[in-house]
């Protein structure tokens, strides 16, 4: 599997993780916010940002749909589902 820049990125971070965790905690180290807080919403660069924000969704499911994460804990209602990578994950950044 070709990874995308996001999708290896993603997973390089949950790799280096010691626990189970959500993917979508990496989302703001991947791509920062790059407008004020005070942005209106149709700010060009707040656009921008959520794009990139959909797009770790997608990297995310990828990742899962290729095998490369296994989900560990189940979304409960209160938090995300829990990853850790697989053996297949591993090989994948190698």
């Amino acid at each position: 599997m070709t990874l995308s820049r996001d999708e290896r990125h993603l997973l390089e971070l949950i790799t280096q993780a010691t626990e189970p965790v959500a993917m979508s905690d990496f989302f703001h180290t991947i791509h920062p916010p790059t407008f004020e807080a005070s942005a209106p919403e149709g700010d060009p660069a707040r656009e921008a940002w959520t794009k990139h924000q959909l797009s770790l969704y997608r990297a995310s499911a990828n990742l899962w749909e290729g095998g490369l994460v296994e989900v560990v804990h189940p979304a409960n209602g209160e938090r995300p589902d829990l990853v850790s990578v697989t053996e297949a994950g591993r090989n994948a950044l190698a």
